[in-house]
């Protein structure tokens, strides 16, 4: 079989109790919703690279940018998006604005995902 060729599943039979086990175990719609959402935030480069930033290092705004090289503007924007989404915190130091990611959930999610992209070169 060619990698262009579609796998389609010729059966007629229904493995009913699979359908009905896999059923009982079925998150709530509003939950998929949510993942769905959270993945959405995920989905823009620019955040994944600033969740990148801060799976290395706390930084404030001013970092990030420079880092970036792009407005703090635009990257206190994109932080709006990531702590609207749960997935950054912040700590105040006087003027200055620290962010961190979350929680070792985020930390995990990105560092996975990563590794998953990177097993293509090593195939």
């Amino acid at each position: 079989m060619s990698a262009n060729e579609e796998l389609i599943c010729d059966c007629e039979v229904i493995h009913g109790d699979i359908v009905n086990e896999v059923k009982k175990k079925m998150p709530y719609d509003e939950d998929i919703y949510d993942l769905s959402d959270f993945f959405k935030v995920l989905g823009d480069s620019t955040r994944m690279r600033i969740i990148w930033a801060l799976d290395e290092s706390e930084m404030c705004v001013c970092d990030i940018a420079v880092l970036l090289n792009m407005t703090k503007s635009a990257i206190s924007h994109q932080l709006r998006a990531l702590r609207n989404a749960n997935l950054v915190k912040f700590r105040k130091e006087g003027k200055t604005v620290f962010y961190s990611l979350k929680d070792k959930h985020i930390k995990d999610i990105y560092e996975i995902g990563m590794e998953h992209i990177k097993e293509k070169y090593n195939e």
